[in-house]
């Protein structure tokens, strides 16, 4: 079966950084397209970053030269580096694995918080 587990979130100030991690068990990150969604409140889930296997990434465009997603095969962990955090950032961040129409295939992990507030 299979387990997402984020963690790395917490309450930074505007234009703060943080870090986002994501351990994978039963499945391999370097097998899948990795992605980062995140959901505010009263808002649906959006997919704001994803990686290929061959290590191609996309963003959203409301974070595109902000954040960076990255995976270490080895520890099989996908990480999302957000830098120039804004309050409309403000969300809880998800992992998933992907399918080819960029969809979520397994069950959502609980998540980790993010807010971003002077």
């Amino acid at each position: 079966q299979v387990q997402l587990v984020e963690s790395g979130g917490g309450l930074v100030q505007p234009g703060g950084s943080l870090r986002l991690s994501c351990v994978a068990s039963g499945m391999g990150v370097a097998l899948n397209v990795m992605g980062w969604y995140r959901q505010a409140p009263g808002q649906l889930r959006e997919l704001v970053a994803r990686i290929s296997s061959g290590l191609t990434t996309n963003y959203a465009d409301s974070v595109k030269g902000r954040f960076t997603i990255s995976r270490d095969n080895a520890k099989n962990t996908v990480y999302l580096q957000m830098n120039t955090l804004k309050p409309e950032d403000t969300a809880v961040y998800y992992c998933n694995a992907l399918n080819f129409r960029f969809e979520p295939l397994h069950s959502w992990g609980q998540g980790t918080q993010v807010t971003v507030s002077s």
